[in-house]
């Protein structure tokens, strides 16, 4: 029993070296629209090893995404998911979609805004796009994904439309966890986890801080408890990789940079 405890922190330790951090492109949103490659070429030499792109990579052609991954194969980090606005799920969208997100290399198709929802029927609408669009990303070796945010821990007559969500797809959609909105309306991100097993293949590491200070703070420096939530999601998430989010720096590419140094540190 003695020897038990260190073999289970080097255990925990060598996971949290296998699980790569990543960063959701959103965090340096004004950087990007301006010079893609300078500036994925700069979060790729801090140390991120994933990203991920946010809706505006669906307005680029094919021959732009296939630029992009070779981008992405010379600087040796990859990009495993898009984050997607409800265009991506209709059924031409959905196509294209599947075409760009093959070119750059990515897995998951995950939405990222429903659109305008009304009642749990409609609720439970969503999670029928969900499964038809998994059902159609399948034989690509793909996978649709739902990514929250406040709304969707909002009770609507006594139920959370996340659990709506859950409940009313397949287990292969991946449940993409927003930790920060999760925190700010009071849900509980470790419980989340845990009644969901393999099903947080990816989460965004926003964090928030109680007192006025909301999204402001840096990842690590805010009231979410990341070392309880890292646990979760590696002994039963099925966590496959983290993404970092901040999203409201002036500074975009230094807040970038001081995120990943704390995540080195709470990672050690």
């Amino acid at each position: 029993m003695l020897g038990a405890a260190p073999f289970a922190a080097s255990a925990r330790a060598a996971l949290a070296r296998e699980v790569p951090v990543g960063l959701e492109l959103y965090s340096v949103r004004t950087e990007l629209a301006k010079d893609l490659r300078n500036t994925v070429t700069a979060v790729a030499k801090m140390g991120y090893r994933v990203v991920e792109f946010y809706s505006p990579y669906f307005g680029w052609t094919l021959e732009t995404a296939k630029s992009v991954r070779t981008l992405l194969d010379d600087l040796g980090i990859e990009c495993r998911s898009t984050h997607n606005g409800s265009e991506s799920f209709t059924a031409d969208g959905l196509k294209k979609a599947i075409d760009l997100n093959a070119a750059i290399g990515s897995k998951y198709i995950v939405l990222a805004h429903p659109g305008t929802v009304s009642g749990l029927d409609g609720w439970k609408a969503v999670a029928d796009k969900l499964t038809a669009a998994a059902e159609q990303l399948r034989p690509h070796r793909m996978m649709a994904g739902y990514h929250n945010h406040q709304l969707e821990w909002t009770p609507v007559n006594g139920k959370r439309p996340i659990e709506v969500i859950a409940a009313g797809t397949p287990s292969d959609v991946a449940l993409q966890l927003d930790v920060g909105t999760c925190v700010e309306t009071g849900g509980d991100p470790v419980a989340w986890i845990n009644a969901n097993p393999g099903r947080i293949r990816s989460m965004h590491c926003k964090d928030w801080g109680a007192g006025g200070r909301g999204y402001a703070v840096a990842f690590g420096e805010g009231d979410v408890p990341w070392k309880k939530i890292f646990d979760a999601a590696e002994s039963a998430g099925g966590i496959e990789y983290y993404l970092i989010e901040q999203e409201e720096s002036p500074d975009q590419l230094a807040m970038a940079e001081r995120c990943l140094a704390n995540w080195r540190k709470l990672r050690m």
